[in-house]
């Protein structure tokens, strides 16, 4: 019998989807923090040497995976400034494959609702 997946184990699976990304999309990886609750998860550099950080947020159904805390982003966005970062938000929704209002459980199937990476702006008007 499959035992639920802890909140640990649901930001380590979205973390293996949103790294997978960036490695296809050619990132280069500088950091990976993979502790729960920790921002950034990923410090990454593209092609001309531009750091971004990476903020990854699992939410379960019926939750929305593109939706994010407004004055907590603002704050973040002030650190990547000075840091010389750009900001990258990867919503991933997770729910069950048989019924989305159970849980997801060790090794068995679930759906996934991830829009890809997206862009924050970090300059103010």
């Amino acid at each position: 019998m499959s035992r639920e997946l802890t909140k640990q184990e649901l930001h380590n699976l979205a973390m293996n989807i949103v790294g997978k990304e960036l490695e296809e999309l050619g990132y280069e990886f500088v950091a990976v923090n993979s502790k729960l609750g920790k921002h950034p998860q990923f410090v990454c550099i593209d092609t001309t040497k531009t750091y971004y950080f990476v903020l990854v947020k699992v939410v379960n159904y019926p939750d929305n995976p593109n939706n994010y805390d407004m004055v907590w982003m603002e704050t973040f966005k002030k650190h990547a400034s000075t840091k010389n970062a750009k900001v990258l938000y990867a919503g991933v929704g997770l729910q069950n494959a048989v019924n989305p209002m159970d849980p997801l459980l060790l090794n068995e199937d679930y759906l996934l609702n991830y829009a890809g990476l997206q862009t924050i702006e970090t300059h103010y008007n």
